[in-house]
């Protein structure tokens, strides 16, 4: 058998070994372990010196996920103080030193992005030598830093034009939730900003982080749109079990037990949810390093966007005394307890003291059917919102003290269904009877229409409409003012339908009885989820922060509550809250049937106004 003949390795020059070592490919790091080989922290920051993964463990797979080929966004919401931001900036300097591609991060200000830009930024860009051998210091400026390959763009959330213009790979969104709302011209920032990285759309990373303010923020509605979601699991040392820490484990001694609001927290403890043995801040380093993050929410296999949520808890720099007694402190006051809940838990702050369901509508039910009065009642007025193809109404009994009940509630397909239904005659228990004494009609669609018919049936309805702003009081009476038109000096009531939407979610929440709002016994479902269709949220405005009342989902009816909402205004105008003080009044006469006229034929003449 012939040999083959032995194949020596090429011998490389020695000349020729250092030009194959540059051209060889740098292996990629994941931005953990980049960091812990080349960031070194400033004097300015709370640990300054070499980066330490294992200070901060919980952001080592926050960090890699940018460097994982499958994770298009990064979704961080947090409590203040707890690297969050340092670890966005170890994913920008590892893309400038393995993976140059045009960069931008947003600030919610220009003026803070310049700041970043001077205290920690250049700091970090001169103080790592991966990144300083790249940086062109002489060629950049305060928002545009350039380096071999790449220029990282900062920008301010308040300047739309900048986000609008110039293709992105690397997105870095910080503190979100205080970035100004969308125009009537322009989108929000973060959609702005995400546009401009469609150029990239197979390889870019957005990386998105903020410590929440309410349920509609932008971190907070990326937290719910991500394809997956993450919470921080630690192994408790007495049994074993991963918990996830919640502040409703830590335990505390009472007020009568213990005065002193500093020593209660002093003697604050965690108690493990699955075994009930005593957690210490002895035990948190420990366990933040063995710690794991797990899956709480995945909706898909390989998710392309994932968001990570932990409180302060975790935090190796908070003890959990000082969770405790930032807590006594704040908890008594609405605005304080709003920021912890915020900064300390990771959050949305949600005011629950108006929030209503259809269940508690339900729970409000009387022995009293459907088209009955109670005992009490004293007065009736009714609510209208006119639709495209119908009118939705409601008739309300009131009483002494503002307790209230719904007596019938409907749709009318026409004008004369409608006046038919309002000037039903209601026998009351004790003897006589009762009709509507006043309805409020909403005005602000088809107003024309709805003009003429309060116009010929000003005896019983005036038209109303929800006033845009605040109003000193409930309501105010205006006049129409439309020259040409017969509704001109027709009179118009304007409602503070926030301060109605208030009282009855504040009185339906009474048991019932005197001052309570109630139904008729029977009360069908779709009434009650209408008027429950809404509820009050803190939103962002103009920079502060406002109360409004919206629709719980986007295609929710509300028909109903507008309803009530105008039938309250009605019973306002007719000084229902001193009903008490009034004198039991003789019943009231039938309304006298319309006499022909002029315009007896309106509503045949306009069907088609509804």
């Amino acid at each position: 058998m012939k040999r083959r003949p032995k194949v020596e390795p090429y011998a490389v020059p020695r000349w020729m070994a250092p030009a194959l070592q540059v051209l060889r490919p740098k292996k990629r790091l994941p931005v953990s372990a980049w960091a812990e080989a080349n960031r070194i922290l400033p004097d300015t920051n709370a640990v300054a010196g070499p980066w330490r993964n294992a200070l901060t463990p919980y952001l080592i797979e926050i960090m890699d996920a940018f460097s994982d080929d499958t994770t298009e966004q990064i979704v961080f919401v947090k409590p203040t103080q707890v690297g969050g931001t340092s670890a966005m900036e170890n994913a920008l300097g590892s893309a400038i030193d393995q993976d140059p591609g045009p960069a931008m991060m947003v600030y919610p200000s220009d003026q803070l992005a310049k700041r970043t830009v001077e205290s920690k930024l250049e700091p970090m860009f001169k103080s790592c030598p991966a990144l300083a051998a790249k940086y062109r210091a002489h060629e950049s400026e305060d928002l545009a830093q350039r380096f071999d390959g790449m220029t990282v763009y900062l920008t301010g959330a308040n300047s739309p034009a900048d986000l609008s213009s110039t293709p992105i790979r690397y997105l870095f969104l910080d503190e979100v939730d205080k970035y100004p709302g969308s125009t009537k011209k322009e989108s929000d920032p973060v959609s702005l900003a995400v546009e401009r990285t469609k150029s990239y759309r197979l390889n870019r990373k957005i990386f998105m982080a903020s410590t929440p303010t309410l349920k509609t923020g932008l971190i907070w509605r990326a937290k719910e749109a991500a394809e997956a979601e993450k919470h921080y699991f630690v192994p408790c040392p007495h049994c074993g079990a991963y918990i996830e820490l919640k502040f409703a484990q830590l335990k505390w001694p009472s007020k009568e037990e213990e005065p002193d609001m500093i020593q209660r927290a002093r003697r604050a403890r965690y108690v493990c949810q699955e075994c009930g043995c005593i957690l210490t801040d002895r035990d948190k380093p420990a366990m933040l390093r063995a710690g794991r993050w797990q899956f709480v929410r995945r909706d898909s296999q390989t998710p392309r966007s994932v968001a990570f949520w932990m409180n302060t808890l975790y935090s190796p720099f908070t003890t959990f005394e000082e969770v405790v007694r930032e807590f006594l402190k704040v908890k008594d006051d609405p605005e304080m307890l709003h920021n912890f809940v915020n900064s300390w838990l990771a959050e949305p702050w949600e005011d629950t003291k108006l929030k209503t369901s259809a269940d508690l509508v339900l729970e409000r039910q009387t022995e009293t059917p459907a088209w009955q009065l109670p005992p009490w009642t004293k007065l009736l007025t009714g609510g209208i919102d006119v639709q495209e193809n119908s009118i939705y109404w409601t008739i309300r009994a009131w009483g002494d003290h503002m307790t209230s009940q719904c007596v019938a509630h409907g749709q009318a397909l026409s004008g004369a269904e409608l006046e038919q239904v309002m000037g039903t005659v209601f026998p009351l228990p004790s003897g006589g009877s009762l009709m509507v004494d006043l309805a409020l009609m909403d005005s602000g669609d088809q107003t024309d229409a709805i003009y003429e018919f309060c116009l010929l049936h000003a005896d019983w309805v005036i038209p109303s409409k929800g006033s845009s702003k605040a109003l000193p009081g409930f309501y105010r009476v205006s006049t129409i003012d439309k020259a040409g038109s017969r509704a001109n000096g027709l009179q118009l009531v304007l409602v503070d339908t926030g301060k109605y939407k208030d009282m009855i979610a504040a009185r339906m929440r009474r048991p019932n009885g005197s001052g309570s709002w109630m139904v008729y016994k029977g009360c069908d479902l779709e009434y009650a989820q209408q008027v429950t269709s809404e509820h009050k949220v803190t939103e962002r405005s103009n920079g502060r922060q406002v109360e409004r009342w919206v629709v719980k989902s986007t295609h929710a009816d509300n028909h109903y509550l507008d309803c009530e909402v105008y039938a309250a205004c009605a019973a306002d105008l007719k000084n229902v809250r001193s009903l008490a003080l009034q004198a039991p009044a003789a019943a009231p006469k039938p309304r006298p049937a319309p006499q022909p006229t002029p315009e007896e034929d309106w509503i045949g003449q306009h069907e088609n106004w509804i």
